[in-house]
């Protein structure tokens, strides 16, 4: 019997999203601290992936898990960028890998500069998902770049984010991840709109995972 399909709820985790977005926007903070965050993120993920009751990895691939790739943190990575909220934003469907079409605002855009150029990625919310108390401020930005189907997952990637305070906030991309659909055919989960193509190497975070499913 084939397993039903289950629709991707960002984050992977409730518990890993309030420690990303915890920190998300110190612009101040130093570097160790930077460091320290990334490290207990990405600690608190290996924890997940070998829980039975959170993982996404299917059984065969959780029995033989030897840990999450990533690639070395960059704080290069770590950019300040201005925060421009959409006025009267309009519901629209967002592509899945399935035939599932979640409905999505676009919340805003985030404009920053990496490696000398600037550039301007969109931010999303999922309106039903805001409906929860622990997700009512939780936004995300998926993103596709030119390490795609090499180094990391053909689909994309995706960094959490939330309603910022003010204007300025910090995009960390050593805290981007794999959406749960990398991991197992089971998940449903949003294709980034091609407004989101970095046409650029971004080489930070979470790198493909080996047993792929797609």
């Amino acid at each position: 019997m084939t397993p039903p399909v289950r629709k991707s709820i960002m984050p992977r985790s409730v518990a890993i999203a309030l420690l990303t977005l915890a920190s998300f926007y110190s612009v101040a903070q130093t570097d160790d601290d930077a460091r320290r965050e990334i490290n207990e993120h990405r600690q608190k993920q290996e924890k997940e992936f070998r829980d039975p009751d959170a993982s996404p990895l299917e059984k065969r691939d959780r029995k033989h898990f030897k840990g999450l790739k990533y690639y070395p943190i960059d704080l290069s990575y770590r950019v300040k960028a201005t925060f421009v909220k959409t006025e009267n934003p309009v519901l629209f469907k967002m592509q899945t890998t399935t035939t599932r079409q979640p409905e999505y605002l676009k919340y805003g855009e985030v404009h920053f500069e990496l490696q000398g150029k600037e550039y301007v990625l969109e931010v999303y919310q999922n309106p039903a998902l805001s409906q929860r108390e622990e997700f009512a401020d939780y936004l995300f930005i998926p993103f596709t770049d030119q390490t795609n189907g090499e180094e990391t997952y053909d689909v994309g990637r995706y960094i959490d984010f939330k309603i910022p305070k003010s204007e300025e906030v910090v995009v960390d991309f050593n805290l981007c991840y794999n959406p749960s659909c990398s991991y197992s055919p089971r998940f449903s989960c949003p294709i980034p709109p091609a407004a989101n193509n970095l046409p650029l190497e971004v080489r930070a975070g979470e790198k493909r995972f080996k047993e792929s499913a797609h």
